[in-house]
């Protein structure tokens, strides 16, 4: 799922109508990836997706009463098993896909089509099973989304050589969520044999990363309505330009890698991943994981080799594959900063708050959490998505959409 070489594009997007499955998602593995992190501030570095491409999404409703009772962990998997029960359905192979926090959008070629709203609904019908969530689940095409004067274009992030992140722009996005909120493009849960994702790789065992810097700050900045492209992007940069000042911009993840804690934390939650994809029994699926985790810990610990897998070499890797910032019609980020540097990006979004510019949300927290998707742990495109451990994306994301409500026009 993760793109291993920074590549031309051959021909555009747009060529892959009438194609195949497989010749969609090469053009897309074909197009451009950045390798600086602010030039995705600039929307003319996005590429449109073709019009019968599918867009789907999903979202934990309440997830903020989750993230209080405790759940984060839960939370974070269960947006992140969309991302999984797709790209096992599609192995080695990129596709477009955002992580939220407490949900997830993605884009498939019409020839996965079915197969893409398959997995959603059989996402949302274990997370309703395992957790007692209500995981809101939608998609549509992107004609819709274009019909309204809004678009969904793509760029590629390399976050390392060997794994790449999906950047959203055009608004497209940001639009197909807000309708799926009021209940539109809306699909069902499955029930019984067919809500058992695939989660193979999907895993929860590191302990929560604390602040090294001070503070764990959860940044959402999204434009307001109606805004110039450019006053948007001009204040991305600079909010980007405050974090860039950090070590490694602020990614939460030391260089030494996370700890791997015993007992995991999470091993109730692998545990329920792990039942929905073989069947087994919660209490069989606990004690495979707590043998595993187990010997994962003795070999990172001691620095075992195992085959063809290194411990070391997966650490070095796993830093450098951190997602922990991206562009998703607006700014998502995931920062260790000081204090200082946490009130400086506060006081720049304020101020283009009070400009019509943004809305914004903040929220500071003492540790990050990691949540894995590691298709074969002996390759190097294992991806790590990082949240605030305490609220994160879900609770700044609150604010945000708080601020932009009297002002933000009902979709349509």
């Amino acid at each position: 799922m993760a793109s291993a070489q920074i590549q031309s594009p051959s021909r555009s997007l747009a060529a892959s109508v009438g194609g195949s499955a497989d010749d969609a998602l090469t053009l897309f593995e074909a197009l451009p990836v950045e390798t600086d992190f602010a030039r995705l501030a600039d929307p003319a570095v996005y590429h449109p997706l073709p019009g019968d491409w599918l867009v789907g999404l999903a979202d934990i409703e309440r997830s903020t009463d989750a993230v209080d009772a405790g759940h984060y962990k839960a939370v974070n998997t269960v947006a992140a098993a969309v991302i999984a029960a797709i790209a096992n359905e599609i192995p080695q192979r990129d596709f477009p896909f955002v992580f939220a926090g407490d949900g997830a959008g993605f884009a498939l070629p019409p020839e996965l089509a079915p197969m893409g709203r398959q997995a959603l609904s059989a996402v949302a019908g274990w997370a309703r099973e395992a957790f007692g969530f209500h995981l809101r689940i939608a998609a549509l095409t992107v004609d819709a989304v274009r019909a309204t004067g809004r678009d969904v274009a793509v760029a590629r992030f390399a976050a390392s050589p060997d794994v790449s992140y999906t950047m959203f722009s055009g608004g497209g996005l940001a639009y197909a969520e807000a309708r799926m909120k009021l209940g539109d493009y809306a699909l069902q849960p499955a029930e019984g044999e067919a809500a058992r994702p695939n989660l193979s790789g999907l895993i929860c065992r590191f302990a929560p990363i604390p602040a090294r810097h001070g503070v764990i700050l959860s940044v959402i900045a999204l434009p307001a309505p109606n805004v110039a492209v450019a006053d948007f992007s001009a204040v991305a940069a600079e909010i980007l330009a405050l974090a860039g000042g950090i070590d490694e911009a602020g990614r939460p993840v030391p260089e030494s890698g996370p700890v791997m804690s015993w007992p995991t934390s999470g091993l109730l939650v692998e545990a329920r991943a792990t039942a929905a994809r073989s069947g087994q029994p919660l209490w069989l699926a606990m004690v495979v994981i707590f043998v595993r985790s187990l010997l994962s810990h003795l070999i990172f610990t001691f620095g075992i080799k195992v085959g063809a897998f290194d411990p070391a070499r997966y650490r070095a890797t796993l830093v450098q594959n951190t997602d922990f910032r991206k562009f998703d019609d607006g700014l998502r980020l995931t920062l260790d900063c000081s204090p200082q540097v946490a009130d400086s990006i506060a006081e720049r979004m304020s101020d283009a708050e009070a400009a019509g510019i943004i809305h914004g949300g903040l929220h500071r927290q003492d540790a990050a959490l990691m949540t894995c998707f590691v298709p074969a742990a002996s390759r190097s495109d294992h991806v790590h998505f990082v949240d605030g451990a305490m609220g994160g994306y879900a609770a700044a994301a609150a604010m945000a959409f708080r601020k932009a409500a009297p002002a933000r026009p009902q979709p349509g």
